[in-house]
């Protein structure tokens, strides 16, 4: 596409690892002069028991056009689909105001699908990157409905892409380019000192010296009537390891208040053990953790992802990533103690992986970007099917 105009881009953030993924092409966006990047947060990004991720957005040099609050309290499913009503109603008020060429979104929060509806029915073009992945728990669901409601897809794999081109979308509008967060991990640095992480949450001094566990659990929204005590049966086989944990809050999703309160217990009843806790990471802190622990341990998607891309050890508990493709250097378990301790007990003796590619080589978000500067924009969709 050629034109003296920029191209307005209204690029939507809802939580942390939101912001992590996606950071690179923002960086690109931000810096072209074919462009007008309209930055927007929402969801816990805009929390301060989420750590405001928000303010980590600011001290990187980006701009926030809007601040859209549409979290409504409560953690519950309930309160979950008002948030995405709300956000609707929100969105669309801002979108009106705006009128970018494009809306950016990533991933598969409930709230990105809200963001979803609010364009495409304001006839906005919209770019959805990461749709056609496999997973367990509604965002399994959300994925895919916002696949049907995009105008470009931009999967993170080759098979990802063959997914959403198998949902009825035109391969000229599919680009499996990867994932641009190895671009981040590439380029952040893996020095990490035991400064950084005692002046940020709370708990035991960590010695980075010394082998150490990192462990993000978020909910399981689908399995409503197994997530007691999920939490509690996964800190308890840490530490039987006898390794220092870090620990980082869960996401906003109902029950996470659960997750957080057995967090909060745990550290009450263990308080000789070295376990330190964070709300949140700035990415390439986040990434220098990840790079220098023995061993991830829970199921947050970066541990598929990101953890890949290092060789990084990993023990992936339950079904929330269910269906994603992974390397080699992934245990999955069943949600059982034991089971956990001897998934933890073997990687910890394997050692690093040899890192992989299966979501893309170093460069990747500059073939987004690119990408992205060619694209027209366009509302009107048509089932396709190859026949």
């Amino acid at each position: 596409m050629t034109s003296s105009k920029k191209r307005k881009i209204a690029a939507v953030l809802v939580d942390r690892a939101n912001y992590g993924r996606i950071k690179p092409v923002l960086k690109l966006l931000k810096d072209s002069n074919e462009t007008e990047l309209k930055l927007i947060c929402t969801g816990s990004m805009l929390l301060d028991r989420f750590g405001s991720s928000v303010d980590i957005v600011k001290s990187d040099g980006f701009d926030i056009e809007e601040k859209v609050y549409i979290e409504v309290e409560g953690s519950q499913l309930v309160t979950m689909t008002k948030s995405i009503g709300l956000g609707i109603v929100e969105f669309t008020q801002v979108f009106s105001r705006l009128k970018p060429d494009f809306v950016i979104i990533i991933g598969d929060r409930y709230e990105v699908l809200s963001v979803a509806i609010a364009a495409v029915y304001q006839n906005i073009c919209l770019i959805h990157i990461q749709g056609g992945e496999v997973s367990g728990t509604i965002d399994e669901i959300t994925r895919h409905t916002i696949t049907k409601l995009a105008h470009y897809h931009f999967p993170a794999t080759k098979r990802a892409g063959e997914h959403v081109v198998a949902m009825g979308e035109d391969p000229k509008t599919v680009f499996p380019l990867g994932c641009p967060s190895v671009d981040l991990v590439t380029n952040a640095t893996k020095k990490l000192s035991s400064k950084t992480l005692d002046t940020l949450g709370m708990g035991r001094h960590i010695d980075v010296k010394k082998e150490f566990i990192l462990v993000v659990y978020h909910p399981v929204t689908t399995e409503v009537s197994s997530r007691n005590a999920q939490m509690r049966i996964l800190l308890d086989a840490v530490k039987e390891t006898k390794k220092q944990a870090i620990v980082l809050w869960p996401n906003i999703d109902p029950f996470s208040d659960r997750i957080s309160r057995d967090i909060r217990s745990f550290r009450e009843c263990n308080k000789g053990y070295p376990i330190h806790m964070y709300k949140n990471f700035e990415p390439n802190v986040y990434i220098s953790i990840l790079a220098n622990a023995a061993c991830a341990v829970g199921n947050s998607s970066s541990f598929v992802r990101d953890a890949s891309f290092i060789g990084v050890p990993v023990v992936l508990v339950g079904a929330r990533q269910d269906g994603r493709e992974w390397s080699e250097s992934v245990i999955r378990v069943e949600h059982r103690k034991n089971d956990i301790l001897l998934a933890i007990q073997k990687q910890l003796s394997n050692g690093r992986y040899k890192c992989s590619d299966l979501y893309g080589k170093p460069g990747v978000s500059n073939k987004i970007v690119e990408t992205i500067l060619s694209l027209r924009p366009y509302n009107q969709k048509r089932l396709h099917y190859v026949s």
